[in-house]
């Protein structure tokens, strides 16, 4: 019994680490610095946590500034924001709006997905709701792996900018082991299950107005 426990462990522990490393080694293939990246329909921006003042945390702040830069470099002309904003007192989207408006970015230019709950979720609508075939992603480069991943298992024709901009501590090793448990449903969900998102709607082409997303 204890063998073949041992064995059934092996063998899972094997499993979920060789899926990591094909969702890690496929996204990498497509990550580029600012000036490499091609360009696109849109730049997509992954949300993060939001202090409960609005403010947007350290991490979340070096992922704008990638997406607002590429957007002045003419990278893409439209920015879609893509985050949690399923309660009414917790709110990443509108936020992530207003520090992009307040560095320069046309109001119009900016879409807002209100119901990015998940990294699978946000590049599903970003096809389905916004119409997007061509993107750049932006995140973190742990977590820019899967968005890629995700995205291009989706059928769109993605890239990725890193946004590690600074140190951000010891939070990083947990958030890189939760990663290699996300790769492996992200790659359940893609490549077997395909789930619709929590919520769909009526399309929102990203070549239109912003405006159409506020909910303000």
């Amino acid at each position: 019994m204890i063998l073949f426990l041992l064995g059934i462990t092996i063998s899972l522990s094997t499993y979920i680490f060789a899926v990591n490393h094909y969702v890690e080694k496929q996204g990498a293939e497509y990550i580029c610095s600012l000036d490499e990246i091609p360009q696109a329909e849109a730049i997509l921006i992954l949300g993060a946590y939001v202090l409960p003042n609005g403010t947007v945390s350290g991490m979340l702040e070096d992922r704008l500034a990638v997406g607002d830069e590429l957007y002045k470099m003419g990278k893409a002309p439209k920015i879609i924001v893509s985050g949690d904003h399923g309660q009414s007192d917790y709110d990443e989207v509108n936020s992530m709006k207003s520090f992009l408006v307040h560095k320069g970015v046309p109001a119009q230019d900016i879409f807002m997905d209100h119901a990015g709950f998940s990294t699978y979720e946000s590049m599903y609508r970003a096809r389905d709701i916004f119409k997007v075939q061509r993107l750049i992603i932006v995140t973190q480069e742990y977590h820019l792996k899967r968005a890629v991943f995700d995205a291009r298992g989706l059928g769109i024709e993605a890239g990725g900018v890193s946004a590690d901009r600074h140190d951000y501590g010891q939070v990083m090793d947990t958030y890189k082991l939760r990663e290699i448990i996300a790769r492996n449903k992200d790659f359940l969900w893609v490549r077997i299950i395909r789930p619709k998102p929590t919520y769909l709607g009526e399309p929102i082409p990203v070549f239109g107005d912003g405006g159409l997303t506020d909910d303000k």
